[in-house]
């Protein structure tokens, strides 16, 4: 009885163990290794992934215009060239944004 008992416990955590290990943050676990400059150009912002968790690499995460999302290595050169156009276009249009809504001097 002993045994059994013993037996299932040791069944039971494994189980909850393997199923608390399945449940993924939303987490990158592979690379896209390249990007047709092309399809770059469709992507709109960016979010970092950093080591904690259940997020085991460190990754730059594009969404694209269409909301689909791809990993990309954070040490690629392309990856930092990207990073810095789409930091570039919303100071851009951050900066559009403000001069619409400033009054002109009128004398």
């Amino acid at each position: 009885m002993r045994f059994n008992t013993m037996f299932f416990l040791l069944i039971l955590s494994s189980l909850c163990l393997a199923l608390a290990q399945m449940t993924y943050e939303d987490c990158c676990f592979k690379y896209v290794k390249q990007m047709n400059p092309r399809i770059q150009k469709h992507a709109v912002e960016y979010r970092r992934q950093v080591l904690d968790g259940g997020c085991n690499i460190p990754a730059v995460i594009f969404t694209m215009r269409k909301g689909r999302e791809l990993c990309t290595d954070p040490r690629e050169r392309w990856v930092n060239d990207l990073v810095k156009k789409i930091d570039k276009r919303a100071l851009r249009n951050d900066h559009n944004k403000s001069k619409k809504h400033q009054q002109p001097n009128r004398n």
